[in-house]
């Protein structure tokens, strides 16, 4: 997750998940245990489709920080996964990002159409083909990324399992007074991605 502080505001700019690459693994609701792969094109049609995605700190429902239809938010799919850009302006986020504190990215969804098939006795993997995305959340270190498990909540108005997935990611800090440094961003974390679809 590339970090940039500027006066008023921190642009955040990173991976929220990668898509047609195993999750680490999780337990279901009946602690059952699985790996999880969101196939290509699911987010980029889970956007299209949405009138408006919220992006939240923490999945904190009364912590808004923004949304696409607000406009200082951006998603988009590309071949590595779903991307978010945003520029942030609460002075909570912005004074955790000058600490160091933002820990990466999760997102809240629904499953509209899944497969699943077995790994092993003990393992099976879920395929997401198809979602419903309601929210991208920033993560800072009260809460830790969830890809290494799972959290699911029903919606008691419309009985809609949330499902909320997440991982920690790596951070490049730019302050204001850098800007005008060239900065050599790491960005193998995500090659070594694209370089295990490749294989596949």
């Amino acid at each position: 997750m590339r970090v940039e502080i500027r006066n008023k505001s921190v642009i955040l700019d990173g991976y929220v998940n990668a898509v047609a690459r195993d999750s680490k693994p999780m337990l279901d609701e009946n602690g059952e245990k699985f790996v999880e792969q969101v196939a290509p094109k699911a987010f980029e049609r889970a956007i299209e489709k949405s009138e408006n995605i919220l992006c939240l700190l923490g999945h904190e429902p009364n912590r808004k920080l923004g949304s696409t239809k607000d406009g200082n938010i951006k998603l988009f799919e590309d071949n590595i996964g779903l991307r978010a850009i945003c520029e942030i302006t609460d002075s909570e986020v912005i004074e955790k990002a000058k600490e160091q504190r933002l820990r990466g990215w999760s997102f809240g969804f629904e499953a509209v159409k899944e497969h699943e098939e077995a790994v092993s006795e003990n393992l099976k993997r879920r395929f997401i083909d198809e979602m419903n995305l309601f929210e991208v959340s920033i993560i800072d270190d009260k809460k830790v990324p969830c890809y290494v498990g799972t959290s699911i909540e029903t919606r008691a108005d419309s009985l809609i399992k949330t499902e909320f997935r997440g991982r920690e990611a790596p951070s490049v800090f730019i302050t204001k007074q850098s800007l005008n440094v060239p900065q050599k961003i790491d960005y193998s974390f995500y090659e070594n991605i694209l370089k295990q679809i490749k294989r596949r």
